[in-house]
């Protein structure tokens, strides 16, 4: 979007300098015309702002959801083009105050909205208090506070992790909520992510794995081996499903640069290949898994080594695949929408008591390598803990910590966002953005059980119609406005804060 706001300017500039001069050519001095130029520049970037937005929103998918877009905010992607980073800075700062402002409900009432996402990439022109564009930090921490977006990307951290084959570190955006493409360098030995793709992913349960062992270790393993090769199968025929394609399948896609331009007739298959896409393995249910092998979380220094050989032998699998087929699996931390339930349900069905035991009778299982919801960890410990195992699911993954309104306390926002910059390299707070139609409550409404249900109830009228109220909850990495099954949900209600709001930072 920068390159084109001096594009405006300049057009700007001459239609000023044209009504001047119709004018006699004395009313207005240069420095005035590029102010009034200015002026409209803002003015049209606003406008333009907003008419994606509002776009996005409402350009439905068939199943009625808004298109699961991000947009991406990194000063550095400027390189050292100066005038450019300034241009991207005023379309950074007019999207941060439109997220803001957030989007009218029924009502009228301004409420957050759940797209397009936000990624704040957090570098050293904008992390220090003395960085040039520190303002944009501050105004992406109140955002954050209000609407839970945008989520922050280590440009130091992601650069230490992602190496291109020329020895260079790289940050990028992620695909979606959390998926990250390998490090590629195209035919002109130059970087690329922009207009590559993933081809799918196919989960492995942790949990099931372990508890068909029996806590029986070398059991475990030859598990663990038969299910990684059951997945690697299944992958491949997501492979195979897609080798062939012809581009005229989606032109849009594959002929007219959406990923790629390819000729008429030609297949996608060099797409598949050498990097350019990737396949992803997940996982699931870290957590369950290391505390039923070894009584303990993996919080837990006695238990941390074995999960950090779990994820090891995911990642060595991944390799050992990329290096017989020429494919790029990599391993991803599965979102878990709804599948959280869906898995438990199967565990619950499979193990009776003995998953009730382990899981304390919960309806869901725990993302990834997190810390499970319940767990009373700090902000930063949580951080710190989880960047060693980000760092070992290089397909996908990211961090949050759960925080209580913080709109009155913006210092303890930026510390955390300031920690997130020197420790890991993705990661988000989750706090709540929620409204009741019916008497106006605008905080958190609250999650109770009636009967064996749990249901939605704004505490200041009792309010229980799902269809009079604005509920906004991130649930795996996007943020979610449209419920959640009852797995997801218990897991919502379950969630412990990691930063006291008394604390001054």
């Amino acid at each position: 979007m920068a390159k084109f706001v001096d594009v405006s300017r300049q057009a700007l500039r001459k239609e000023v300098a044209e009504e001047n001069r119709i004018e006699g050519g004395s009313v207005l001095t240069e420095e005035k015309i590029n102010a009034i130029a200015e002026r409209r520049l803002r003015k049209e970037i606003k406008a333009g702002i907003q008419t994606i937005q509002y776009q996005v929103l409402t350009l439905m998918t068939t199943n009625g959801q808004a298109p699961f877009l991000t947009v991406f905010m990194y000063l550095n992607e400027c390189g050292d083009d100066e005038r450019l980073k300034a241009d991207l800075a005023i379309c950074i700062e007019e999207m941060l105050l439109q997220r803001i402002e957030g989007v009218k409900n029924e009502r009228g009432v301004w409420i957050s909205p759940a797209f397009p996402k936000l990624i704040y990439v957090l570098e050293e022109d904008n992390i220090h208090k003395d960085s040039k564009y520190w303002y944009l930090t501050e105004l992406a921490a109140k955002c954050s506070a209000k609407r839970m977006v945008p989520d922050y990307i280590s440009e130091k951290v992601m650069k230490q992790n992602k190496i291109d084959n020329n020895g260079n570190g790289q940050c990028y955006p992620a695909m979606g909520c959390r998926s990250f493409l390998t490090p590629y360098l195209d035919e002109n030995n130059q970087p690329k992510y922009y207009g590559r793709f993933n081809a799918g992913v196919i989960t492995i349960n942790l949990v099931d794995v372990a508890m068909s062992s029996k806590q029986d270790m070398e059991t475990f393993w030859n598990l663990f081996e038969n299910r990684l090769e059951l997945c690697h199968r299944a992958l491949q025929c997501r492979h195979e499903r897609l080798r062939g394609t012809l581009s005229d399948v989606a032109p849009i896609l594959w002929q007219h640069g959406a990923l790629a331009r390819l000729k008429k007739g030609e297949t996608i298959d060099k797409l598949l290949f050498g990097n350019y896409s990737t396949l992803s393995l997940g996982y699931a249910g870290l957590y369950e898994c290391v505390k039923y092998m070894t009584g303990h979380s993996h919080t837990d220094e006695s238990a941390k080594p074995f999960a950090l050989q779990v994820m090891q032998k995911m990642n060595d699998k991944c390799a050992e695949w990329r290096a017989a087929e020429n494919i790029a699996y990599s391993l991803y931390g599965t979102p878990l929408e709804s599948t959280t339930y869906k898995f438990a349900k199967c565990l619950r069905n499979r193990f009776g008591e003995a998953w009730d035991e382990l899981s304390g009778g919960k309806n869901y299982i725990t993302n990834s390598y997190h810390c499970h919801v319940t767990e009373k960890i700090s902000a930063f410990q949580k951080l710190k803990f989880e960047s060693e195992f980000q760092t070992l699911s290089p397909g996908g993954a990211v961090s949050y910590v759960e925080v209580p309104n913080m709109q009155k306390n913006i210092p303890a926002v930026l510390a955390i966002m300031q920690y997130i910059y020197e420790n890991i390299m993705y990661a988000e707070l989750n706090t709540k953005s929620d409204y009741c139609q019916c008497c106006g409550y605008d905080g958190e409404i609250q999650i109770v059980e009636e009967g064996n249900k749990l249901v939605w109830e704004c505490p200041n009228c009792g309010n229980r119609d799902q269809d009079k109220m604005n509920v906004a909850r991130r649930s795996c990495g996007y943020i979610g406005t449209q419920y959640w099954n009852q797995g997801r949900t218990q897991e919502i209600k379950d969630r412990v804060l990691h930063v006291d709001n008394t604390c001054e930072f």
